[in-house]
């Protein structure tokens, strides 16, 4: 999974980078078959490490999901989270700023939805929308986004420290993928209540969005809070690499189940 991985101080062109990349998984041959298999076996790994996790109360995850319309941020989450226990996972998803949210800094209503311990939490979509859209729309300038990245590196260290740890995906299409998705949408009577007529204003803008994508990604791949390209156009090579990357994580907080309660000989207890 290293592969996709971001490294610190280094400059993402994302157009150099395949979003239909399969990694070791041929997709020619059985390499879909291969790639759902170790998906569903990271499934179970990852219902056993959420329970540690819950149990043990110390440490929490959150995963930060971002990506242009149709990515699969929404699948992502159904797919990748689908054997957790929903008493230990949160899922947020930002929209447009509140008045309130907008008469303080704009992270202030991030934080009140940063995990607890013992939680999974997760943003479709999150605080980088802040130096993302608004950066494409002319809301801020490239000063303030610039000012705004060190202000988020700070605040994914300080969650870091306290004990959370952040892993942030970019779920990387390309745009004739996007073009079959949204198709997709309008054709399907079960789908196109998804389809909104602003995806395609957007759509316009994709050049732009690349650009303060890449700008936003370099900027804020951090080793506290290291950013992930997930080639996306293939769903299922999607799912594994951010499965595999979460039960990395977690396995890698050393979790154990907490003791019994002390003064107990559960060797001489007797349930009548």
């Amino acid at each position: 999974m290293n592969a996709h991985r971001v490294d610190p101080e280094s400059r993402v062109k994302l157009n150099n980078l395949p979003a239909d990349d399969t990694g070791a998984y041929d997709r020619k041959k059985d390499g879909k078959d291969q790639a759902q298999a170790r998906t569903e076996e990271l499934l179970e790994k990852l219902a056993t490490l959420q329970e540690r996790l819950y149990a043990n109360g110390e440490r929490a995850l959150l995963i930060v999901l971002q990506g242009m319309d149709t990515s699969g941020k929404d699948g992502t989450i159904k797919h990748v989270m689908s054997g957790v226990n929903p008493q230990g996972c949160r899922v947020t998803s930002f929209k447009v700023p509140s008045p309130q949210e907008l008469s303080h800094d704009f992270l202030w209503r991030v934080h009140q939805q940063t995990p607890p311990r013992g939680y999974i939490g997760l943003f479709n979509r999150s605080h980088y929308e802040d130096v993302l859209i608004t950066r494409v729309h002319g809301m801020i300038s490239d000063k303030m986004a610039t000012q705004r990245f060190g202000q988020i590196n700070d605040f994914e260290r300080l969650l870091q420290q306290n004990g959370t740890t952040v892993l942030k995906f970019f779920l990387h299409i390309s745009k004739d993928e996007q073009r079959k998705r949204l198709e997709a949408r309008i054709q399907n009577p079960e789908k196109r209540w998804k389809f909104n007529p602003t995806d395609l204003t957007e759509r316009k803008l994709w050049s732009t969005y690349i650009d303060v994508y890449e700008d936003a990604i370099s900027a804020t791949s951090t080793k506290h809070a290291p950013w992930y390209i997930v080639p996306a156009d293939y769903k299922w090579y999607r799912n594994v690499v951010v499965a595999e990357t979460v039960v990395t994580a977690l396995h890698a907080m050393k979790l154990h189940y907490p003791p019994a309660p002390s003064g107990v000989d559960y060797d001489n207890i007797l349930i009548e």
